[in-house]
């Protein structure tokens, strides 16, 4: 089994610290599919507030 991208970790955890200013310690606690789930709901939120249409690819 392969380790998750550091680098990839630690952007997923900001893009979910700044929306919802949640603490690292918390953060680190997500499973990887949790943490992804979160991810793509703050996408769409963003979408939705920018105007953009929804993906129709994301899952």
């Amino acid at each position: 089994m392969k380790a998750y991208p550091v680098k990839a970790l630690y952007a997923e955890m900001a893009f979910i610290a700044h929306h919802f200013h949640w603490a690292p310690g918390d953060l680190m606690q997500l499973e990887h599919r949790e943490r992804r789930r979160w991810c793509r709901e703050i996408s769409h939120i963003n979408r939705a507030l920018d105007g953009a249409p929804a993906n129709p690819f994301a899952v």
